[in-house]
């Protein structure tokens, strides 16, 4: 199965046309939307994608497009959790998709309520954790090991790291590995940046695909798909896509 998760920036409005150009070059399976908000563009995605099988939430952050029939879909919001997860099951397969979209900017502050936030999701899927799955999307931090090159962040989110101490001390991601997932772009391409965000000026790596470590091996590829013609201007992430293989 090819998986695609794609940040559309501030709902996708007026960029439709790029938006599904780049997803129609990937020809992914399924697509887990983060920043989807408005569903009349979720709709136009599927209709020119091909995609007859989607789902959207007005106000909610996350959406999908499939090309397969999916067996269920739903929004689960944790307490705790400002934004809802999203779980897609297709009809064939076995796989269970999660969708996540943590809290955006960068802080101290910011980064305990993803780990609030991501810990609230992994409780709640707690009953699915030894299945086969994947939790994708905009985690909005770094991994361990990753640094923030502050003097790149826009003027008006400097402060915030300063405020911060000058470092922020980024442990969502960890709680990832300390549940056994594998981070399934870094497992491929142990020395590659990854930059995801933003397209005009790559420096952070804040989409993810993660699956159970005993799962690992039906990763076939991972890949920031930074090469296509309409890709920087359809929005202000690289997609992520990764292929999946669900024979047992």
């Amino acid at each position: 199965m090819k998986l695609l998760s794609y940040n559309i920036r501030y709902g996708g409005v007026g960029r439709e046309h790029l938006l599904s150009a780049v997803i129609r070059r990937c020809a992914p399976d399924l697509v887990i939307l983060q920043e989807a908000s408005r569903t009349a563009v979720v709709e136009r995605l599927a209709a020119e994608t091909g995609m007859s099988v989607w789902g959207a939430m007005p106000g909610q952050s996350l959406a999908f497009l499939s090309r397969t029939e999916v067996a269920r879909r739903e929004w689960h919001l944790p307490r705790g959790s400002r934004r809802a997860f999203l779980e897609v099951v297709p009809a064939e397969g076995g796989l269970i998709v999660f969708g996540l979209h943590l809290s955006a900017v960068h802080s101290k502050w910011t980064e305990r309520r993803r780990m609030r936030e991501l810990r609230a999701v992994l409780a709640h899927i707690e009953r699915e954790r030894n299945g086969f799955h994947v939790l994708t999307g905009d985690f909005n931090t770094l991994a361990p090991g990753e640094m923030l090159e502050t003097r790149r962040l826009p003027p008006r989110l400097r402060p915030l790291v300063w405020l911060s101490g000058g470092r922020i001390k980024y442990e969502t991601i960890q709680i990832m590995h300390d549940a056994r997932y594998v981070d399934a772009y870094r497992a491929l391409h142990p020395d590659d940046k990854g930059y995801t965000f933003p397209t005009w000026d790559p420096h952070v790596r804040l989409d993810y695909f993660f699956l159970p470590e005993p799962f690992a091996g039906r990763l076939g590829d991972c890949r920031v798909v930074g090469d296509l013609p309409e890709v920087r201007q359809a929005s202000d992430h690289f997609p992520l896509a990764a292929d999946i293989d669900e024979a047992v």
